[in-house]
């Protein structure tokens, strides 16, 4: 395998952490854009509400079957290209469900617009990653914030284009075409990794290593408790409390307003605690939130739980993505499990709170909800890997290394592995010829770590 030494300045870094918080934007504006049309699209195909349950799982099918193969992509064309080319058919592909005309033509648009959402998550998760190793500081729960703030942009858009009785498919097309122009701007400014000219190419698809499935498996508490806090929260209240339907609204949306703001400050507190601890005292608020929204005796209890929920779960996912990718040596596969059981959670938590209300009740399943927030208090020490406060670095410089045939992409599911063991030689190709640093040549007698 060649070798490279790979160094970037401060404000590269800067920047490209900057263009990849612009990328996650956009991908959240496209995820809020489609939510909000979803019963103008109900209507247009003319399904009812269990066949409409039955295509909404098709992105999650899509996304599972088509994650594996960002690492190859990124692999043959490049970070930057990859990232560029997967978040395109992200945002073109909003515009396929809209112009479905039934129930099978709705599956299998709904089928490529999770596949696309999966693998562009892949590559821009995976960038992701390799910043905030370069950087030496926490970045992830702040780019799953903006992901976040993107998805309201979009909700905003989109209930502005319903009020208005706008067309969806208008509608689509419109937001479609400016979110690509966006995310083709944004990918011009994000780190460009590439393999090593001998490197072999990842493969199509892997078994995920047990890593995946123990750092997953907190990530499936976080995102289980997050789907059916936003799909059920208003039910809830509705329901349980008797509130009325603006009231209970009002309550997902606070739940939605409490994790992107969590999300945008979680950076801070991670880099002052570390991961673990971090999740660990999350995982507390969570719980604390689930027995209050058990035990609530009026609405304001209940909405005062919800957010706590959403305070306790907002970094479980970026903090298990950022571990996946730190955890060994192929973490291409790693940080493609994990996002695979964390779709999978999402896709089941919301049937599976309904069937444990339909033969108990809501309380019941919010209990469930509860003993899966205390899950994160219980095995938040798995995500030690990726607590990056206790491998500190030097500021600004780590190794990228592109190796075992896992891809280009330090730190994601695209392949490459950041921070190797001491000694292990560098062989990713970054933004500059072979050999060079991509911000001019190293200092004499200093490699990166």
């Amino acid at each position: 395998m060649a070798s490279y030494d790979v160094e970037f300045s401060r404000e590269r870094l800067r920047r490209a952490r900057i263009a990849v918080a612009a990328v996650f934007c956009v991908h959240g504006a496209v995820t809020g854009s489609f939510a909000t049309r979803i019963p103008w699209i109900q209507d247009h195909a003319g399904v009812s509400a269990g066949q409409l349950g039955l295509a909404l799982a098709f992105p999650a099918l899509g996304a599972s079957a088509a994650m594996p193969l960002a690492g190859a992509v990124s692999h043959r064309f490049g970070a930057r290209t990859a990232l560029r080319g997967l978040l395109a058919l992200w945002t073109l592909s909003l515009v396929l469900p809209a112009f479905a005309p039934d129930i099978y033509t709705l599956c299998g648009a709904l089928f490529v617009y999770g596949a696309t959402a999966g693998m562009s998550d892949v590559a821009m998760n995976a960038l992701g990653v390799e910043v905030e190793n370069r950087l030496d500081k926490s970045i992830m729960s702040g780019l799953h914030g903006m992901w976040s703030a993107g998805a309201l942009i979009g909700s905003a858009t989109g209930t502005l284009a319903a009020h208005l009785g706008t067309d969806a498919r208008l509608h689509h097309v419109i937001a479609a075409l400016a979110l690509t122009a966006l995310g083709l701007l944004f990918c011009q400014g994000v780190l460009d990794l590439r393999s090593a000219p001998d490197e072999e190419p990842p493969p199509r698809f892997a078994l995920p290593p047990r890593s995946a499935l123990v750092i997953g498996a907190i990530g499936f508490c976080g995102v289980f408790a997050e789907g059916a806090s936003l799909d059920w929260s208003a039910v809830y209240l509705r329901d349980q409390l008797g509130t009325s339907a603006g009231l209970a609204a009002a309550s997902t949306t606070a739940f939605a307003l409490t994790m992107a703001v969590a999300r945008l400050v979680g950076d801070r507190v991670v880099d002052r605690f570390g991961a673990v601890r971090t999740v660990r005292v999350g995982g507390v608020a969570a719980t604390a939130g689930g027995v209050l929204v058990v035990a609530a005796p009026h609405p304001a209890v209940a909405m005062a739980g919800f957010a706590l929920l959403g305070l306790g779960v907002a970094v479980v996912v970026p903090l298990a993505f950022a571990a996946a990718g730190r955890s060994g040596p192929h973490p291409s596969q790693a940080i493609a499990g994990v996002a695979t059981i964390t779709y999978t959670s999402g896709l089941i938590a919301p049937s599976a709170i309904g069937g444990v209300a339909d033969v108990t009740s809501l309380t019941v399943s919010f209990g469930l909800v509860t003993l899966l927030a205390f899950g994160l208090v219980v095995g938040a020490g798995v995500l030690r890997t990726g607590d990056r406060t206790a491998r500190s670095a030097p500021g600004g410089k780590a190794d990228a290394v592109v190796g075992g045939g896992s891809g280009p992409v330090a730190g994601d599911r695209s392949g490459t592995v950041a921070d190797p063991a001491p000694g292990r030689a560098s062989g990713a190709v970054a933004d500059a010829p072979p050999g060079t640093a991509p911000d001019g040549p190293p200092p004499a007698g200093k490699r990166p770590r």
